[in-house]
């Protein structure tokens, strides 16, 4: 895998470059990784890939921000299977302002639905704008200077989990299974705390 990879990088470079950008208006982590990966095997040049991925992550959101703002429709759709991490991120942005539009990269489902929240509301989209471009640009430097430095220890962890896998896959699908649970419990906790704030509300 690792002669593969290292053969694409420095075979078709420009490719990287385009692939990592449209990668991160989806999602981008995994896109991340493979780029550090990539300029920790001299493939692709790391400040370019840090600045494309991060304008790729811009992009994804601004995208999501202006559905938000221009078409109800598709929000109504969203609210109706996505109710609770709605509800969730009208929360986050109530108690913690405009940190949580910088800090939602991370946080586990919400990538879409935050931009989409606030797009909704009267927020300017010029400070949105601004803040989204900082944050797109610092979520992509840590995560690809975190695999650009660690690049052999990474393919380390890769060919043991392609010689092992019976260990490997397993072990990753409990981890997977394990943030996705954590992530659970905290929604959970909040939308206990919101719901117990406004039956104090109403006694009141």
């Amino acid at each position: 895998m690792q002669e593969f990879f290292t053969g694409l990088f420095e075979t078709y470079p420009s490719w990287v470059y385009l692939i990592v950008f449209f990668w991160c208006i989806l999602e981008g982590e995994l896109a991340l990784i493979l780029a550090g990966i990539a300029a920790h095997s001299g493939g692709v040049n790391l400040g370019l890939v840090i600045f494309i991925a991060g304008l790729g992550g811009f992009c994804g959101d601004q995208i999501y921000f202006y559905i938000g703002r221009y078409n109800k429709k598709y929000i109504q759709k969203k609210l109706a299977s996505q109710r609770t991490k709605f509800a969730i991120a009208h929360v986050l942005l109530q108690k913690y302002g405009w940190p949580v539009i910088f800090v939602q990269r991370y946080l586990y489902g919400f990538r879409t639905v935050i931009p989409m929240s606030i797009g909704v509301t009267r927020y300017s989209s010029i400070k949105f704008a601004i803040i989204n471009l900082i944050s797109a640009w610092v979520w992509a430097a840590i995560t690809i200077l975190l695999a650009w430095y660690f690049g052999d220890e990474i393919w380390i962890v890769i060919h043991w989990i392609e010689k092992h896998w019976y260990f490997g896959v397993p072990l990753l699908i409990m981890v997977a299974a394990s943030v996705v649970l954590t992530f659970k419990k905290i929604e959970a906790n909040m939308l206990k705390k919101r719901e117990l704030r406004k039956n104090e509300n109403r006694i009141k």
